[in-house]
Formats: structure tokens, sequence, C-alpha cells
């Protein structure tokens, strides 16, 4: 491959004083954040762009980049620097003057890099991916790529499903970024410098294990729309296996995280305590692809939060896990952030917590840090449909676990639920707001009048199900939006039958945006025009209310000749070829297909710490349960039959 790139520092903006005086928030596009990576170019053989595509704030919140920037920048030979969408103020002057999106520590165009790293978060965030092929000027589909173009990566919990988004990347990375980005880099390094080809350098990353090449690969149809055939066209694996980091205290966290100039939405320490989740809720596909749980050492997490409050300033840190009240050792870690964080006037944020295991002995370990609402996601409002959901709640449970909150101080509490969900009828969605106002006498009955800290203020929301690939309801039908509204005014009129409605406010998304995130969510490759079309159209930002335009997605559509209920609507057959069933998530789908007919059958699997269920996750690959009960074969090397 030809390299005539430019390879110099440039230390002048990308953009002139007199643009960054006509647009909103300047500081996004200017880079020289705190802990901002300069390296020398000239000793740089590998340039990696990793891409947040949205706004700088909210990708300035997301801890994969973080952890991914550091890893890469501690490679001598590798030099990553980031971008993010421009705000349409921003692309408008970019369209109109012909400048090329450039990174923010060289300011220097993205098409001069090897790798574009593109991070896959969120369905509604993929007309912003095209947005930032156009106007870093690198061609959009990624057949029409020349030698001299980067290549196009994508990772995140969306590249699960990476067939709607196959036409406009070169690879999708699958898995866990710690594992064989560095492979890759060697194996690209090694190529590049005798001259190998674009299609000899993708062919031969296509043999990494993690590592998916669309265009090495082909799909048939059946007449009814289904898939037929799904079959490597080269000499790559017919199979494309998850990467999994075994042993997460040993591997790369950043303890020099970057600090923006400007607020970003997550504005605080970040520390991942752990990775995984026992619980096996038959929703949530984080639960079932980031299997088995691991933790991080309390040692390394101690030496973590030290480093990382010491380089940014910081005043509050968040304990990020899937479920942070299932680490075994949170009351040690909590005694000593106290103990750690009293004179440096620090706030402990505790997101992820179950309320039937959020103990008065964890709460009162806070009492004295500033406290904020709690968050707890029952999910259901009824015994049956947590039952169905595999959530392992009762409602005894849940109001004791509010009883204890409210004891510890807290008159604050959201509470996350679903609509739609598999089975659920209208005393199911009843349930909801009964369950609230349960919650509202709890903290009445608890607390002492002369002890309140005001009235009780409880928030529910409700958020559209949406059927997630690897997951037990990956095969069930979508509820039309029509019908997800009329559920909303029926939970909507019983809370206003409650006694303590004054006290309860509710909350609902968007039923537009989360049809769409069902149709790509489980889309085939087909549906990927559907996104070049609503892109053609002006579509961008539509996670953002103030752009989303639904009649644009409507005839993006119609355009590109998709029947999105074919993709939403219909319930998928148990022995028909899914989009990515291609992909080896360690899950087999015997289980998945297990626990839905469990989930007909309103019955409760145990959590991994209880027994294990034989998911299939454990001995593919070697590591070691942080638990004796939990996935068995983890530690053992021993597949477990689904």
């Amino acid at each position: 491959m030809d390299d005539n790139r430019v390879n110099t520092f440039s230390p002048e903006l990308a953009l002139s004083d007199e643009i960054l005086s006509r647009i909103d928030k300047p500081e996004r596009y200017i880079g020289h954040e705190v802990n901002m990576v300069v390296k020398d170019l000239s000793k740089i053989d590998v340039r990696f762009c990793m891409c947040f595509p949205d706004v700088y704030e909210v990708g300035m919140s997301h801890l994969g980049i973080q952890i991914l920037y550091d890893m890469f920048n501690q490679r001598e030979d590798t030099y990553c620097e980031r971008v993010y969408s421009p705000w349409p103020d921003l692309d408008k002057i970019m369209r109109e003057e012909h400048i090329p999106l450039f990174a923010l520590e060289t300011q220097q165009p993205i098409k001069n890099f090897d790798f574009l790293g593109i991070t896959l978060q969120y369905e509604m965030c993929y007309t912003n991916i095209l947005q930032i092929l156009e106007l870093s000027q690198i061609p959009i589909f990624a057949s029409e790529r020349t030698e001299d173009d980067p290549i196009v990566i994508g990772g995140g919990p969306c590249s699960y499903n990476p067939e709607p988004l196959a036409d406009y990347f070169d690879i999708f990375y699958i898995g866990e970024g710690e594992t064989v980005y560095y492979e890759m880099l060697d194996v690209y390094k090694e190529l590049r410098a005798r001259g190998a080809s674009r299609r000899e350098i993708l062919e031969r990353l296509g043999n990494i294990e993690g590592l998916y090449i669309p265009s090495l690969y082909s799909v048939s149809y059946n007449e009814d729309g289904t898939i037929a055939e799904f079959k490597p066209i080269a000499d790559v694996p017919s199979k494309i296996k998850r990467q999994v980091v075994t042993n997460l205290s040993e591997t790369f966290y950043p303890r020099k995280p970057l600090v923006p100039y400007m607020k970003a939405i997550q504005d605080r320490a970040v520390l991942e305590i752990q990775r995984g989740c026992i619980r096996g809720c038959r929703f949530c596909q984080a639960g079932m692809i980031y299997r088995p749980i691991r933790e991080r050492s309390l040692e390394v997490l101690k030496e973590n939060i030290i480093d990382i409050l010491n380089s940014t300033g910081y005043d509050e840190i968040t304990l990020s896990s899937l479920s942070t009240s299932d680490y075994t050792r949170l009351g040690e870690l909590l005694e000593y952030l106290i103990a750690e964080m009293g004179d440096r006037k620090v706030n402990i944020s505790l997101p992820s917590l179950r309320i039937d295991a959020f103990s008065l002995d964890i709460m009162n370990k806070v009492q004295d840090v500033k406290k904020s609402s709690l968050t707890f996601a029952p999910e259901g409002g009824t015994q049956r449909m947590r039952n169905v959901i595999n959530k392992g709640l009762t409602e005894d449970q849940i109001l004791e676990g509010a009883a204890e909150a409210f004891t510890g101080g807290w008159n604050k509490v959201k509470l996350y639920f679903m609509l739609g969900q598999p089975t659920e009828t209208d005393d199911d969605v009843k349930g909801i707001p009964i369950l609230a106002n349960e919650i509202a006498k709890t903290y009445y009955a608890t607390v002492p009048k002369e002890q309140r800290q005001g009235k009780v203020a409880i928030t529910i929301s409700t958020s559209y199900f949406v059927p997630k690939p690897f997951t037990p309801f990956q095969w069930v039908a979508q509820i039309s939006p029509d019908e997800y509204l009329r559920r909303k005014s029926v939970l909507n009129e019983t809370l206003k039958q409650q006694l303590n409605y004054k006290s309860i406010k509710y909350n609902w998304h968007d039923s537009a945006t989360s049809y769409l995130e069902g149709l790509f969510a489980r889309g085939d490759r087909r549906t990927g025009r559907v996104i070049y079309e609503a892109y053609k159209l002006g579509c961008i930002f539509d996670a953002w209310t103030d752009y989303f335009d639904m009649s644009k997605w409507e005839k993006a559509i119609e355009l590109a000749g998709i029947d999105i209920e074919f993709y939403t609507q219909r319930e998928r057959g148990r022995d028909e070829i899914l989009p990515w069933d291609f992909i080896d998530t360690g899950i087999s789908k015997k289980f998945l297909l297990r626990e839905w007919d469990k989930a007909l059958a309103e019955q409760v699997t145990d959590n991994c710490r209880e027994g294990c269920a034989g998911c299939g996750c454990a001995g593919w690959k070697t590591g070691v349960c942080v638990e004796p009960k939990g996935c068995a074969a983890w530690s053992t090397e021993v597949n477990i039959e689904a």
C-alpha cells in the first residue's frame, strides 16, 4: 500500500478563529484536553483514529474509547487520536468550505490515517457514521475505497449484529477490545511494509480470531425473505468467535483519562469494577454477550482510583458495572473509598444496584456522602412479568429494599420498566403504577414524619421493548408503535387512580425511535440501504429529539423497498437462520431456546452464583471464575452442552 500521507505534526487548528466564532461550543473541536497524548509523528508507523459517532460531550463520556485510547497509545509505534460527530452548525460549514474532518490531537484529516475505528453503541447513531465518513472524504461504501483510504473498523454492542452496516465497514471487531487489537496492528504493519494490497490485508486480518470482514462473506435469501445461506467467499472462518478478557485485573485501564474543558454528559471519574452479569435477565443483551462475570481485584481498584483522581481532579466517582451490588467486595471497596475520599470531598455514585441487594449496611457506609436519587429497575410491574423476564425479584424484596433505602436517608427513587415484553397483558401494565404506589406507601410507613426530608418523589420511566440478538427473546415479535402508545395510556390512567399519584412522575420513551431501533437491531444486510437513504434525506443525530424526523425515515424505508414489519413485528422461526448466527458469543442457541421456553412457562432460572445454567460460555476460553459456585466450567475448560 502506498503511504503518501502527511507525517508531520501540525499544531495549527484545522478551523480558523473566524469559523470557531461562528459555531456553538467551539471547545468541542480544539483538543488539548487534560491528559491528551501527544506524539512525534516521525516515529509513528500506524495511525488510528478512534470515533464516537455522536457529539463530543457524549463521546467523551464513553469508557470504552478511554480504554482503547490509553491501550493504543502505550505502543510506541502507534498514535491513537479521536474524532466525534460535528454538530450541525459545523457540519454545514465543513460541507460549504470543503474542510475535511480532522482528529483532535493533530488537527489533521482522518483520511490520512491507517484506521478509523467507530464505536457502535446505539442503532440511532447509524446515520452519523455516514456523516463521519462523508465529511472525512472517505467513500461511504467499503467497496469503493482505494489503497489510500483508511481501513474502517467497527466495534461495540451493536457489532453483535453488524449486518445492517456491512456495506459501510471493512472490519468489525467482535468482543472486548483488549484482546487481539495488538495482533491486528502487528499484522497490518508487517503487510503494509511489504506493499500488500488492501484486499490482501483484509484477507489476512480476517483470519485473526474475532475480526469479521463483511466483504469476504456472501448472503442469499429465500423467497419468503428469510436468509437461505451465509458463507465465506475467501479463506476465512465460517464462524467469528467473540473475544473475551479473562483477567480484568491484568488488562488495560486508563489511570490518566482524558478530561474535557467543557462539561461532558458523564463528568466524573469512572471505576469499572467488573464485567458481565450473573443475573440472566432474558431481555438483556449485555447480560448475555458479556458473560461470564469477571471482577477486578480490590487492590487494583484502589490503585486505579487514586491515580485517576490525582490526574483528573474529579470530585465524583462512579462505580461502573452491569450490576454493582453483585461485586463481591463492594463493602470493602466502599469502606476504602469513603476513608480516602473524606478529605477530598469526593462524591461516590452507585449505579446499577439491585433493590433487593442494596443493604442497609451499604447505605450506612455512604450516608455521609452527598445523596442523589436511587435508581432501580424492576422492569416488570407484576410478579408474573418479572418471572417471564427472569428478573429474580419478588414484590416483598422490592418493598423491603425500598424501606432500607428510605431508612438510609433517600427519598427520591427512579424506577425503570419496559412495555411490550413477551406475554405482557394489561394487568401487567397496570401493575407498574400500583407497584410505584406501594413504594410510596412504604416511605410514609417507614420514615417517621419528623425524620423525613420532604415528600417521597418517585419517577417511573418506561421504554419500548426491543428484542435483541443473542437473548432468549431474539425470536419474538415487537409490538407496534400504536400498541405501545395504547399500553402507555393504560399505565397513565391507572397511575391517576393511585393514592400517592401526586408523588409519582411518569416519563416514557419515544415509540418511533424504538421501532427503528428494532428494525436495525435484528436487520440483515438489506436494511443497510435504509440508513443510506435516510442519510441522503438529511437524517443525522437521530438520537436527539430536536433532529429526529420520522417522516424522513418513512420515506427512506419506502425508497429502500423494505417492509419494516418483516423485521419488527414478525416472530422468527426457531430453525430460521438469523443474520447474526455466524457469530459465536459462547452462549449456545440451545440455551437461549430453553430460556425462551421457560419464559413462556413463567419459570425462573437461578443466577450464576446459585447454580450454573449451562449457557455454554464457560469452557471455550481459559479463565478463573470469581465464585466457586458460578460458571463452573469457566474454571475447568469443559464446555457444558446446553
